[in-house]
């Protein structure tokens, strides 16, 4: 009999005496087992770390295995969303603008070298284009009048390129060339709505929106989010409640959720603007993130709106690298005319060699080849953090198929600065879930974000690090047995891939 049939077996055996044993009580030692059921070392560790991924047992280095309290039955939950909608719509004094920048600079904070980072959002070195933006940049340079004032409404090739892309009855004369979707989105707050008035966003939603607003001197009213994207029926009653005219909505691979906005609801959530008199902002930051296992992705809002309703958001930066920040704006009718006025008095326009640069890239026969490379790197990053948190129950509603990142719920009672600070004393940055929401949140939160860290085996191992700061290794090492990340199985260690066999990660309790 082989050693994973035989530990199989053994795990069985030991399942079915557990009740012998009091909650919080040791099992018999590894040599105790290998004595009495005549096994291996190898067995014995493939059956605790088994019994471990079921949240059976938990293993302590140094100190035994021990029975951990049965699950109890989940409780029937009642849905408590439309409370976040009634908490922030209430009318009441003009909110003071606030600068808080904390939940945008949390994001781009560089980590030390021993850190693995699980927390930005951009691109490692290894997954961006270098090559092609040199060479890009190179030859941006050498074109004609490539250090003049450009148009403030952007160089026209690049207009031309973002109206093709977003597709629909788009022109080259309603896009306005931004520095990135971060300015973009701050264009469009302060163009599209006075100081003091209420904004929709969704809930959670990204920081950098909630910044953006609060900034304005906008008061960000929360509308919940399930896995089909904005919740049209609490959207309405929000739009009703506070005569808001602005959303803010990222229908495909939302930040945090992943979430992609459903079919019906993108009809529903357009119509439902329509009625209120609204702009929806749609900020369409990851176009260019679906991974490669992802199903066609659905075209922009604004491809199907005739009547302009959407103000839509669009950048190059996440694909490619945090210092190409080359973005579009993009609307129709009167509300353009707003945006430039606003857009060219703060900024004048984006610098001629960037734009120039960001044309010579997408022009190239690299960018496609580029897009195809990232989708794959990004599913395989994505499977293999899944995949280590699998055991553990912190699992994503769904697993998304674009983006770069993770959201993930932690047990009720859990604080999410707590728990992010103790990761990080583990050598493990990520990012807590509290910035995300615009009022009361609806749990404890962190984002997993698996595309800063070098290579994929770094991001599995920033899981390992995660669950051995909460006592819980046993349940990644047990996963990471069964996938193949081990370096050896020896009966006493098993050792991450990224380094010999380590007591941090001992499955036999020595």
């Amino acid at each position: 009999m082989n050693e994973r049939s035989s530990g199989a077996e053994l795990a069985a055996i030991l399942r079915s005496e557990l009740d012998r044993y009091p909650v919080g009580g040791r099992l018999p030692s590894s040599r105790a087992l290998m004595e009495r059921h005549q096994v291996s070392p190898v067995t014995v560790s493939r059956a605790i770390a088994q019994l471990v991924a079921e949240g059976a047992v938990v293993s302590r280095p140094g100190a035994g295995v021990f029975r951990t309290a049965p699950p109890r039955p989940p409780a029937a939950t009642a849905d408590l969303s439309w409370q976040e909608v009634a908490l922030s719509a209430e009318a009441g004094q003009p909110p003071a603008r606030s600068t808080d920048p904390s939940g945008v600079l949390g994001a781009l904070t560089v980590q030390p070298p021993d850190v693995i980072d699980l927390n930005s959002g951009y691109l490692h070195s290894s997954l961006q284009p270098e090559r092609a933006l040199s060479a890009a940049l190179a030859r941006a340079g050498r074109r004609p009048g490539a250090w003049e004032r450009p148009p403030v409404d952007g160089l026209a090739e690049l207009r031309a390129w973002f109206a093709r892309d977003i597709g629909g009855s788009l022109t080259t004369s309603e896009v306005l060339v931004s520095a990135g979707g971060q300015s973009a989105l701050t264009t469009a707050l302060r163009s599209l709505a006075a100081p003091g008035a209420p904004v929709l966003v969704e809930s959670p939603t990204y920081p950098g929106t909630l910044a953006v607003a609060r900034a304005a001197g906008l008061r960000p009213v929360p509308v919940p989010m399930d896995t089909e994207g904005i919740r049209t029926d609490l959207l309405a009653d929000a739009f009703g409640a506070t005569r808001a005219r602005v959303l803010v909505c990222q229908p495909l691979f939302q930040n945090p959720t992943g979430a992609v906005l459903s079919p019906a609801r993108r009809r529903e959530v357009l119509a439902i603007a329509r009625a209120a008199g609204a702009f929806v902002v749609e900020d369409d930051f990851a176009r260019f993130l679906g991974h490669a296992d992802a199903p066609p992705l659905p075209a922009p809002l604004a491809a199907d709106d005739p009547d302009g309703v959407v103000v839509h958001v669009r950048s190059l930066t996440k694909p490619t690298s945090p210092s190409l920040r080359v973005g579009a704006l993009t609307a129709r009718g009167p509300a353009l005319q707003r945006l430039r006025a606003v857009q060219s008095t703060d900024s004048f326009f984006v610098p001629r060699p960037l734009q120039e640069t960001a044309l010579e890239l997408v022009g190239s026969p690299v960018w496609p080849r580029h897009l195809r490379e990232l989708s794959a790197a990004l599913r395989e990053r994505r499977t293999a953090a899944a995949t280590a948190l699998a055991p553990t129950g912190l699992l994503p509603a769904h697993l998304p198929h674009g983006g770069y990142h993770l959201w993930l719920r932690l047990p009720d009672g859990t604080d999410d600065r707590y728990a992010v600070a103790e990761a990080l004393r583990h050598g493990v940055a990520l990012t807590p879930g509290r910035p995300y929401f615009a009022a009361e949140p609806s749990g404890a939160f962190v984002r997993l974000s698996y595309v800063a860290a070098p290579t994929t085996t770094q991001v599995v191992e920033g899981v390992g690090r995660y669950f051995q700061g909460r006592g819980e290794v046993g349940w990644f090492l047990a996963v990471v047995a069964t996938r193949g990340w081990l370096s050896r199985p020896c009966g006493v260690y098993a050792g991450a891939r990224l380094g010999c066999p380590s007591r941090a990660f001992c499955v036999g309790g020595r």
